[in-house]
């Protein structure tokens, strides 16, 4: 089976057209939340004979339930959608809004127990938030159509801002369910997935004091401490540089070397494609190999979204090698090891510039697997799971 960095390409490319909007405003939802690895549809339709038990469980043990606020939305077939309580489908209105401008999606828990509610087929996220409720915005779009505007919780002027809320995305269609806890653009609310069918599979579970080790460990490095919100959530940096929250030029000196080093010697990338062979030649990383391949030298900007100058096509060959790149960038392996991708977790974030926002959310969970940055499935580390069969989803809000 190819690896799994190697075929979902395309789904980060639409999470950065939802997740990379401008600081100035919230996120809006043009196209809905990515399709996640090996999700063609086939046409698939919604029906009611493909709706998957999705069970909510709040063991955070800081919030009852009636504090908790679900809200299930995305795309179906290219339109925006949401799931309403009876888990059918509705598409998204400019009406939905109300007297205060914004709709409220909110599905409610039980006052006790867990709540069971039906998933149809559609690509999207599962937020939670906890105290409030979310402040979900429709809009019209550049095409005249509705479009949701998603929470920004890196935006200060964002309604959802001082919202304590987090999220999950999926794709589930007739080829399966596709899934993550994602931390692309912050961390907050801890939560896992057990995903049940062909297999029993679970992810994103935090070790005992998790979430405070996270908060601690990237407030103890200068450069990262102001993507710290009080006790709501740490700010993906990407999204830190952008609000001026952090250095434009963090990975800089990195960059330099890696550049410097690669003029005189060989750097193997090895992909389901093939090895690729590059060196910096007039300041751009050339690669011969199954095709040729080179990137332009890339910024902090471009390494911490790994996107730019690391853009990933889904072409089998630049995209694969942009992935490695980006996540040996990320995980400051590119200097130790001329071989990549490197795959001993021991050997990631050992330098003192690295992406120490990642490192501690890896740090933090109990299989090490977690979604600290785009290209953080490189070698099967992200916290995604998939099954073609599946028979039940679980989203689980753990203690902290």
């Amino acid at each position: 089976m190819a690896a799994r960095h190697q075929r979902s390409l395309t789904r980060r490319k639409l999470f950065f057209a939802l997740g990379g909007a401008a600081v100035a405003a919230p996120a809006v939802a043009a196209l809905g939340p990515y399709a996640l690895a090996g999700t063609a549809d086939n046409g698939t339709k919604a029906a009611a004979a493909g709706a998957l038990p999705l069970t909510i469980v709040n063991d955070s043990g800081s919030f009852d339930n009636a504090s908790v606020h679900v809200y299930v939305v995305g795309n179906q077939d290219g339109k925006q959608v949401r799931v309403t309580p009876d888990g059918t489908l509705a598409p998204i209105a400019l009406s939905d809004n109300g007297a205060d401008g914004f709709t409220d999606y909110a599905l409610s828990l039980p006052a006790s127990g867990e709540a069971t509610l039906k998933l149809p087929y559609m690509s999207g996220r599962i937020y939670v938030s906890l105290g409030q409720k979310l402040k979900f915005k429709v809009v019209k779009a550049g095409n005249g159509n509705p479009a949701l505007q998603y929470p920004a919780g890196w935006v200060t002027s964002d309604p959802n801002y001082r919202v304590l809320h987090d999220c999950a995305e999926f794709t589930y269609n007739a080829a399966g369910m596709f899934c993550n806890t994602t931390m692309v653009d912050m961390f907050s609310v801890p939560m896992s997935i057990r995903l049940t069918g062909a297999k029993d599979q679970t992810t994103g579970t935090l070790r005992d004091g998790g979430r405070a080790s996270v908060f601690s460990a990237v407030k103890q490095v200068a450069e990262f401490a102001p993507l710290v919100v009080d006790d709501l959530r740490v700010i993906a940096p990407g999204h830190g540089l952008d609000a001026g929250l952090f250095a434009k030029d963090y990975f800089a000196p990195y960059i330099d070397q890696v550049w410097s080093t690669y003029t005189g010697k060989d750097l193997k990338v090895t992909t389901n494609a093939g090895t690729f062979t590059g060196r910096v030649r007039a300041d751009r990383f050339t690669f011969d190999g199954p095709a040729p391949v080179t990137f332009g030298k890339p910024s902090t900007r471009d390494v911490l979204f790994c996107d730019g100058n690391l853009a990933a096509p889904n072409d089998g060959t630049t995209g694969p090698v942009a992935a490695d790149l980006g996540a040996g960038f990320n995980r400051s392996t590119l200097l130790s090891n001329p071989d990549q991708p490197v795959t001993d977790a021991s050997a990631f974030y050992r330098t003192d510039l690295t992406n120490h926002y990642a490192k501690a959310i890896h740090a933090a969970t109990q299989d090490g697997k977690a979604y600290g940055f785009a290209f953080d499935d490189v070698a099967d580390f992200a916290s995604y799971i998939q099954d073609t069969a599946p028979t039940g989803i679980r989203l689980t809000l753990t203690r902290f």
